[in-house]
């Protein structure tokens, strides 16, 4: 499959189609939002088809929606989105624009064996909430910020959609020391990867290696035909180094309400 055939099936499959069931998908116009239901949670435009004469009215509509929710939401544009200019107008209008992520995308099928190789380093799957608090450990450690939002999802879904949802955490003497998990979207055919988060200190040990495998083989013995990531700079040469191409960045433009 070449690379435009991908954007198309990533596109369909995970900006339009896409369901989860704490959130609620509404299509309105040439725009795909998702409202979160869960208190607290935030909201997005998850994808627009948009031209030049349209997009600003588009945009004001948007956020007159989630003001009037009282919701905070991103506007997640991909650089092929259209009009070529959205994410500077979405700039014009107050949204502040993250650094993009690269999004990436592996073919199962065509994966390097090296990723269904037995997993030698010890990963514990985390099932019950209260182990949630080490995956936190680890992102809080890694990057500095908060994570109760984060806390309170991976819990929740943990108990009310387990099969939607898989934590990993590697230890170090009984210190969580790397953490990521995996999400299964009802009907996808993509399942994405999130966290792949080392301690400094632990990095170099294969670790990160170790956690992408374990995703990856779950992800095939469940029949599910792709993985996607939104890749940092410091995740993405190992994961073009397992066979996953980039289609895309992307950019969170974030809206705060009030």
């Amino acid at each position: 499959m070449d690379k435009n055939q991908i954007i198309a099936l990533y596109t369909q499959d995970q900006r339009i189609d896409i369901q989860y069931p704490t959130m609620r998908s509404e299509v309105v116009g040439k725009v795909v939002r998702i409202v979160n239901t869960r208190d607290n949670g935030e909201g997005s435009v998850i994808y627009s088809r948009l031209d030049a004469t349209e997009v600003d009215n588009a945009i004001r509509e948007q956020v007159a929606y989630f003001e009037g929710i009282g919701q905070d939401f991103e506007w997640k544009v991909y650089d092929y989105d259209s009009p070529p200019d959205l994410k500077d107008r979405l700039a014009a209008h107050g949204f502040q624009p993250d650094d993009p992520d690269a999004i990436m995308v592996l073919d199962l099928e065509a994966a390097p064996e090296a990723l269904f190789q037995p997993v030698t380093h010890p990963l514990t799957r985390i099932t019950k909430p209260e182990g949630i608090a080490d995956v936190l450990a680890v992102e809080e450690a890694v990057w500095g910020e908060g994570y109760a939002d984060l806390g309170e999802f991976l819990s929740g879904t943990l108990v009310h959609h387990p099969r939607l949802l898989s934590v990993y955490v590697a230890y170090v003497d009984d210190k969580p020391v790397s953490a990521a998990w995996v999400l299964f979207p009802t009907g996808s055919q993509f399942a994405s990867l999130w966290g792949g988060s080392t301690l400094s200190e632990y990095r170099g040990r294969g670790l990160y290696t170790a956690l992408l495998a374990a995703r990856a083989q779950e992800a095939r013995d469940r029949g599910v035909g792709y993985l996607t990531v939104d890749a940092s700079p410091m995740s993405r040469p190992i994961l073009e180094k397992f066979g996953f191409q980039m289609i895309a960045f992307a950019y969170a433009c974030k809206w705060k309400v009030g």
